[in-house]
């Protein structure tokens, strides 16, 4: 699997899923909060199913070194 989430959209997925998360655990904002559980996966596992479907990629391009 390869990566296709870039850094800034990795780490914003960690935070938006794990903040929904912890509130859904606390009652605060109800179960529909559990889908923080998707961006969480994808920001930890560094890669995006939906992108993969729509041809995007944050991830940056590494250049080939000779």
């Amino acid at each position: 699997m390869t990566n296709n989430i870039g850094g800034i959209d990795r780490a914003a997925r960690i935070v938006i899923g794990a903040l929904l998360v912890i509130l859904a655990l606390t009652g605060t904002i109800g179960a529909w909060g559990w889908i923080g559980v998707v961006p969480l996966a994808t920001g930890l596992i560094g890669s995006c199913p939906l992108y993969r479907v729509f041809g995007l990629n944050t991830c940056p391009i590494r250049s080939k070194q000779a």
